[in-house]
Formats: structure tokens, C-alpha cells, sequence
């Protein structure tokens, strides 16, 4: 509960943001989708600067405990960000989109590494995936939410939200830390540096990480081009952009679901090659059905009924949440070997290295596609990256699976 509600508000408040800005601010589509993408940028540098600091907390500390705090946090940064919205004010949005990254990033390593000290060993598949399946419905309802309200509606709404998610924080179950915590090093860089270091010696998690960071990198290039792409492309409002965010959120949270049927709770990464080449295919089919979309860019955009009436709408949908369902049955199973790998007094440090390699992929491809729209090249076209950056993904899960499976 805690966690999704976190999401929700992540999402609400970072999309209604995101559409405000693209269809009220700018006109140019370079401008929307480098907004977009600085956006996305600046939510991810948290997770790189401070994944290493958030991890050592979690495990010397009750994680219970520290998820109170964090989410009494929460309610201040939305406080500031409701008043972004209200105001219509660009740079105190940013800024508490900037707090919100550094709230994600000090409850991402807690919400993995309870789950270890909490389920049983052969739960923790089933647990990553029904976190993993909530949290993205929790998206879906945050960006379906933001496309469907106002901004100055959104901004009441992610304080209630986040009013909720604190009290439902104080019903965590305790979680303290196992033996006898290490020192704390507070140099961000040197223990960053520890951090990641620390997995080199374990093939197996090594290569779960970078792929995983792969995955993510193709994610940011995805979540960038949608908004720019409805609108610039498929000639659709804000609540068609909220849609293709919403049905990637819930592909996600059925290929959770569907990848642990498939493992029966066995930790595994044999499925994994093959469900991001699939996952590719279905990016070079939203690519084509994009590509060969026809609209006269002088008509009225187009609402969410007039999108669905489209010819083209069905096959791009479909390709959407095929993309979304391939790509969650890819990533859970990694997800699980991160907090299987390692001892429980390890786990949130595993899950914070994990998070900041992530966050570096995301922020490369993050700058790439803000490069890519400066040179000229396309929402449309970026598509093509993606669907090469799978085979890469692939490539990584292969020899993930020869490695432990």
C-alpha cells in the first residue's frame, strides 16, 4: 500500500507536470520532447548521486522506521509541488520533482530488501512480482488520473495522496537490521564507487544489474517520446498520452504476474532472452504503425474516442501493451536475484547498486534522445534505438541464464 501510493503520487505529479508543459507552454516539437526528457533527467540524478548513502542506511537502520520518515517527507515535497502546479510555475515544479527523485531514491532499496527478511525463500519471486505488478497499476492510475484532471486539481490531489501513504507507512511491519551494521560512509562518490565494486565479484548479480539497466535505459527513451509522439504525431490530446502510459503500466504489471506462473516461484532467468527479443519485435511494430500514421496536422486533436476510432489505433495499442507484458516478464525474475544473491544484512545495499547503475543508464538515455531531437531525429525514429538496445538486453540475459541456471 505504502509503495503504491508513493507511485501514484510519483506519477500524478510528474505527468501532470509533463502534459502541462507540452500542451501549454511549448509549441515546438523539440522543445517537448527535450522538456520531457530533462524532466525524466532530472527525477533519475538522485538515484545516481545518492543510491549508495540510501542503501547504507537501510540496512543499519529499521527500515520500517525509516519509511515513516520518508513519507512524512513526502508531504512537504508535494506541498511544494502542489504549489508548482497551482502557480503554473516551471521551476518550483522542477525543484520538487528534483525532492521527489531524492524521496525514491531512499525508499527504493527498503521496499526490496524487506521482502527477504519478511517471506520465505521460495515467496520472493511471487513477492518482487506482486510489488512490481502494484506499483505499475499505481502508475497507470497516477497517469491516467493526470491526463484526465487539471493541473490545479492535481495539485490538491498528490497532497491527499500523500496524507494516505503516510498513515498507511506507519503500519509497516518492523524490519530491523540484521547483525552488526557497517560504518556509514558518507562520501556519496567513494561509496558509490564501493557500492558498485562490491558486485564485480558476483557474476550472476553483476550481470542482473546491467541488464536491468539496460531495460530501464530503453524505458526513459520509451516515457520521453510519448507525450511529444501523441501529440506531435498522432495529433491527440493529453488524455491520449495518459492512455499509452497507462496501458504500458499495465502490461508491466501482467507480465509480473504471468512470469512467475511461468517460474512456478523459481528464481530464473531462462525466459528473459527471448521476452525482451519479443519485447523488440513489438517496438519495431509501434515504430512502422506510427511511422505510416496519417492525420492532416490542421485538424482538431483528436480525444480519447476519436484516437480509438482511428484505423491505426487497435495495431498500435496492441504493440504497445505487447512491448509492456514482454518487458515485465523480463525484468522481475532479475529483480528477485538481486535480493536472493546476497545475505539479508546485504540486501538494500544489492538493490541500492542496482539502483544507481539504473539511473546512469537512464540519464545516457535520457541525453541520447535529448542529442537525438536536437540533430532532428524523430519521437517516431528514436523507436529504432530501442528496438536495437533489446538485442543488447537479450544478449545480457543470456549469459545471465548460462551463468546460474
Amino acid at each position: 500500500m505504502t509503495q503504491a501510493l508513493g507511485a501514484f503520487n510519483d506519477n500524478l505529479f510528474k505527468t501532470a507536470m509533463v502534459l502541462f508543459v507540452v500542451y501549454n507552454v511549448y509549441s515546438d516539437p523539440k522543445q517537448e520532447e527535450q522538456f520531457s526528457a530533462l524532466a525524466t533527467a532530472i527525477f533519475i540524478i538522485p538515484f545516481f548521486l545518492l543510491s549508495a548513502l540510501a542503501g547504507q542506511l537501510a540496512d543499519a537502520n529499521d527500515k520500517a522506521k525509516l519509511i515513516r520518515i520518508i513519507k512524512t517527507a513526502e508531504i512537504g515535497i508535494m506541498l511544494v509541488g502542489a504549489g508548482g502546479l497551482f502557480l503554473a510555475n516551471i521551476p518550483l515544479m522542477l525543484l520538487a520533482l528534483l525532492a521527489m527523485g531524492v524521496h525514491s531514491t531512499f525508499f527504493g532499496p527498503i521496499k526490496y530488501a524487506l521482502m527477504p527478511q519478511h517471506l520465505q525463500a521460495d515467496e520472493v519471486l511471487g513477492g518482487t512480482g506482486l510489488v512490481e505488478a502494484g506499483t505499475y497499476i499505481a502508475v497507470l492510475g497516477g497517469t491516467i488520473v493526470a491526463g484526465l484532471i487539471s493541473a490545479q486539481a492535481a495539485a490538491f490531489g498528490v497532497v491527499i495522496v500523500a496524507v494516505i501513504g503516510w498513515f498507511a507507512g506507519r503500519y509497516v511491519p518492523a524490519a530491523p537490521p540484521i547483525g552488526t551494521p557497517d560504518p556509514i560512509d558518507y562520501n556519496i562518490f567513494r561509496a558509490s564507487y564501493r557500492l558498485v565494486y562490491g558486485t564485480l565479484h558476483i557474476r550472476r548479480l553483476f550481470l542482473a544489474i546491467v541488464a536491468i539497466s539496460f531495460f530501464w535505459a530503453i524505458g526513459a527513451v520509451l516515457f520521453i517520446q510519448f507525450p511529444p509522439l501523441v501529440k506531435n504525431i498522432l495529433n491527440a490530446d493529453k488524455s491520449v498520452a495518459s492512455l499509452f502510459l497507462g496501458i504500458f503500466s499495465i502490461g508491466i504489471a501482467i507480465g509480473s504476474v504471468v512470469i512467475n506462473r511461468l517460474l512456478k516461484s523459481e528464481v530464473s532467468a531462462r525466459y528473459a532472452p527471448w521476452s525482451v527479443i519479443v519485447m523488440g519485435l513489438f517496438v519495431l511494430g509501434f515504430h512502422f504503425v506510427a511511422k505510416s500514421w496519417e492525420d492532416k496536422s490542421d485538424a482538431p486533436m483528436h480525444s480519447l474516442i476519436g484516437f480509438a476510432q482511428h484505423p491505426g489505433a487497435p495495431a498500435l495499442i496492441v504493440c504497445l501493451l505487447g512491448i509492456a507484458i514482454a518487458g515485465g516478464m523480463f525484468v522481475v525474475p532479475l529483480y528477485a536475484f538481486l535480493t536472493t544473491t546476497v545475505p539479508q544484512s546485504e540486501t538494500a545495499r544489492t538493490v541500492a547498486a542496482n539502483n544507481l547503475v539504473n539511473s546512469g543508464a537512464m540519464v545516457i538515455g535520457s541525453g541520447v534522445a535529448i542529442g537525438l531531437s536536437a540533430l532532428g531525429v524523430s519521437a517516431v525514429d528514436q523507436f529504432l534505438l530501442t528496438a536495437a538496445m533489446c538485442l543488447v538486453s537479450s544478449w545480457l540475459a543470456w549469459k545471465l541464464h548460462l551463468a546460474c541456471d
